[in-house]
């Protein structure tokens, strides 16, 4: 506990909350950066070439995925999406950026034509194997899951889905060898926790969609009802 305090406060000297945009002080998306970014006011389709959708779904090329759907706030070409992303992921590792990812999220959704009736749903986060979450010091997926909780007002069911086997990383992967790399990595312990439930699976991004796609599988052959994807960005 201590350790992480200190590590935190070091943190917060070192790296103190300054907009990763342009430079502002006090957060680190500031209120006129964030308006410059074209958040999404549509859901897309799962597959590579984007069918915009009225609500969360798949067009007929998709039908036979696993993955419900998926809502995604912005493109990940974005430099500055980018940013925020990596100083989150990647050293420094910067915690209180969770709060600025899912707050893309949350006006995404508020900015949908069709608002979506997600009071049914249970969030769970796309999970890390325990090396990982060791050397990282939290997990991404779940503290942006954490922070739309609060939002939403739904529950967070972040002890059920687990990785069980260390994998390279996959953005050094091409798109087959991801799904090779991912196959049986997931395991669903304390099943009843999701029996006919339906899901909102939060990670930060959608690349090809090997990880959320795997997971949707290991959580409907568990008995979740529905899976539905939720991510800052997709490429």
């Amino acid at each position: 506990m201590w350790k992480n305090y200190i590590k935190n406060r070091i943190l917060e000297i070192i790296f103190p909350q300054i907009c990763f945009g342009c430079g502002k002080e006090k957060e680190y998306l500031c209120d006129d950066c964030k308006a410059c970014l074209e958040i999404s006011s549509y859901i897309y389709c799962l597959c590579e070439k984007p069918v915009i959708l009225s609500d969360a779904g798949k067009c007929r090329r998709c039908r036979d995925k696993k993955l419900d759907g998926l809502y995604s706030a912005l493109p990940y070409q974005n430099k500055l999406v980018q940013k925020l992303i990596q100083n989150f992921k990647y050293e420094p590792f910067i915690k209180d950026l969770s709060k600025s990812l899912s707050s893309l999220i949350i006006e995404h959704l508020q900015l949908l034509d069709n608002k979506p009736d997600l009071s049914s749903f249970f969030l769970t986060p796309v999970p890390l194997h325990k090396k990982r979450l060791k050397w990282r010091g939290f997990n991404q997926a779940e503290e942006i899951a954490k922070e739309l909780t609060n939002y939403l007002k739904i529950p967070l069911i972040n002890d059920c889905l687990i990785k069980i086997r260390e994998t390279p990383t996959q953005m050094e992967l091409s798109g087959e060898e991801r799904k090779e790399n991912i196959k049986g990595v997931f395991l669903v312990k304390n099943k009843d926790l999701i029996q006919n439930k339906k899901i909102l699976l939060v990670d930060d991004v959608y690349t090809t969609g090997s990880t959320m796609e795997e997971c949707a599988r290991i959580l409907k052959e568990a008995g979740a009802k529905e899976v539905v994807g939720m991510v800052v960005a997709r490429e």
